[in-house]
């Protein structure tokens, strides 16, 4: 899955990346320090598979990856062109969901494009952007497809859905507002329109507030509010902290530096969870001697294709998925414990798949 990270200049952008993903993104306070986007894999954290790698004494470990691109950025007029426009929607249509980047701290030496700190205004000037960026697209195709839907009715539903995505454009709402059904949504896919794209808003905050999860700062309040009108997430992070933590060698020294900052757990982990669960993705896993491995698949998938996942003629051959849940297992001490206690079960090609099910597929070809 693919992810961009989006901001106005110098909101602590490429800071963020950097943290994530360790890349050593160009950091620096003035406009435009990033023009062709970073890229990187990112592991999503999951304590369940050091477990189970102990349990299975697994060679090694294979996470769930997610891929994040520190993309440019952004200024009022980009959907015309200005600063690095056309690139910058261009590098926003490739990926699945839009992480989002808001300075919500006061510092007098880091300027900002726009004279202020104001998050609001700043999701509004992205979001803009966004729309008109996706009102040119869609009278551009209706012009065209008007005259076509008279004498095709698959095309006049593709019209009635443009239609509907176009008035609430209109209005200065984005598309993901709005609520459509699998059809409607199957038609707009091709467009890759920018405003139905899954969003979660990022927070930047000083050291304080990344503490008490930002429940004392006013600019994270507003984000929190204008964020439940679009059901997002909102994620709170103090990129400066997050820096010094990737810095950090071993992950004991991360956790005694999150304890002493009264931390539960790194901002970045926070956002790669809400970034799992924005997407609607969860992960189903797989043990053994050779690898312990976490496989992403969407809420709701069938075993069988889940079974695609790992290898096309696991799906094909699809015989049964032998699963037991993760606590089950743990629970039990290992597969033929939980099989003696009748948790370990057999599911056919329609099961459908649970986070942190441990599978074993059974196939031929």
């Amino acid at each position: 899955m693919k992810l961009g990270i989006v901001g106005l200049p110098n909101v602590g952008k490429s800071t963020l990346f950097n943290a994530i993903t360790k890349a050593g993104a160009l950091i620096a306070n003035y406009p435009f320090a990033t023009i062709d986007p970073n890229v990187g894999l990112v592991n999503v954290p999951d304590e369940r598979l050091n477990v189970l790698a102990k349990m299975s004494e697994s060679k090694k470990i294979v996470p769930a990856v997610i891929e994040f691109y520190d993309i440019a950025g952004l200024v009022r007029g980009a959907s015309k062109g200005e600063g690095l426009g056309n690139q910058f929607l261009s590098n926003i249509r490739e990926t699945d969901a839009i992480v989002e980047v808001l300075r919500c701290f006061d510092d007098p030496n880091v300027t900002h494009v726009d004279g202020s700190v104001d998050p609001i205004r700043d999701i509004e000037t992205i979001n803009l952007e966004l729309i008109f960026a996706d009102l040119e697209m869609i009278d551009k195709v209706l012009e065209k497809r008007r005259k076509v839907a008279r004498n095709d009715k698959d095309v006049a539903k593709e019209v009635a859905v443009l239609d509907k995505v176009k008035t609430v454009l209109e209005e200065g709402k984005s598309a993901r507002i709005l609520k459509l059904n699998d059809e409607e949504k199957k038609l707009l896919r091709s467009y890759q329109l920018l405003s139905t794209k899954p969003i979660i808003y990022v927070c930047n905050v000083n050291e304080e507030d990344a503490a008490n999860n930002g429940e004392t700062n006013q600019y994270v309040k507003t984000v929190r509010d204008f964020a439940a009108s679009e059901n997002a997430e909102v994620s709170i992070v103090s990129a400066k902290i997050e820096q010094e933590i990737s810095e950090l060698e071993s992950n004991e020294e991360k956790k005694d530096f999150l304890e002493m900052l009264g931390l539960d757990e790194s901002g970045t982990d926070k956002v790669i969870k809400d970034s799992y669960k924005t997407l609607n993705l969860i992960s189903f896993l797989t043990t053994g001697e050779m690898e312990t491995r976490a496989w992403t698949i969407t809420d709701g998938t069938r075993a069988v294709d889940a079974a695609g996942k790992i290898h096309t003629d696991i799906s094909r051959g699809f015989i049964k998925a032998e699963i037991v849940s993760y606590e089950d297992l743990v629970e039990s001490g290992s597969i033929n414990g939980a099989r003696e206690k009748g948790l370990l079960r057999m599911e056919g090609k329609d099961y459908i798949m649970k986070d942190g099910d441990v599978v074993n597929f059974r196939f031929n070809v």
